[in-house]
């Protein structure tokens, strides 16, 4: 069971999770039509490489998956525990993710690999940011959990047991913002290419100041 959940975590594990639909949509569409908000396809490809012997398609992938990686271990210097308090480091977390997703953008534009790292670390950022504050129980750039959770409780109301009615609103929650990011993202990539990383970019730095702000108004004494 999910313990109570202040409302904030809601809409931002909604606003979260569609900031990485569009991340990773763009990713797809773009030059290399690669995944950077998870880390199963990449793994996959690279194993896949190893046994082709393809050199640069295994430095790149590695490359790609140690940018991830990079993104989760910020995560975990800037906030070192897995408690829920406002005051700690969420805010930078959010603005270095903003900063990496639109410091990507002109290098997608020119079609380096580097900028796919950057949104990578920033997808690997936020995603150990969610699950740090959230003990591990959400994910916001990959949905596998999410709908396997959901087949559960199918299986569990099919048998007539109770249903964790939190989990679920959470596994709604996280599927739909990530769906309607994608749809989003998609729209955007037409018309304006990798430049739709800027929405997700500008998306996270309002997060941030919105964050800032409501954990001044919070404040004991405040």
């Amino acid at each position: 069971m999910i313990s109570k959940l202040p409302r904030w975590i809601w809409a931002g594990a909604w606003a979260l999770a569609f900031v990485a639909g569009i991340v990773n949509v763009v990713g797809l569409l773009g030059f290399q039509h690669q995944t950077v908000t998870h880390l199963t396809g990449s793994t996959t490809m690279l194993a896949a490489s190893l046994a082709a012997l393809d050199g640069p398609a295994v430095r790149h992938l590695l490359a790609l998956i140690g940018a991830f990686v990079a993104g989760t271990t910020l995560s975990g210097f800037l906030i070192q525990d897995d408690a829920l308090r406002l005051g700690r480091h969420y805010g930078v977390a959010l603005l270095l993710e903003s900063a990496l997703l639109c410091a990507a953008v002109p290098l997608l534009w020119h079609e380096q690999a580097l900028g796919m790292y950057l949104a990578a670390c920033a997808c690997g950022l936020q995603n150990a940011m969610v699950s740090t504050y959230s003990g591990t129980v959400v994910r916001t750039t990959h949905l596998s959990g999410m709908f396997t959770d959901l087949g559960i409780f199918l299986g569990q109301a099919l048998r007539g047991q109770p249903v964790d009615a939190r989990r679920l609103r959470l596994c709604v929650i996280v599927i739909t913002g990530f769906f309607c990011g994608g749809l989003v993202g998609a729209l955007a990539f037409r018309v304006c290419g990798p430049s739709a990383l800027f929405i997700p970019g500008g998306l996270t730095a309002a997060a941030a100041v919105t964050y800032v702000f409501y954990g001044f108004r919070h404040r004991p004494g405040v």
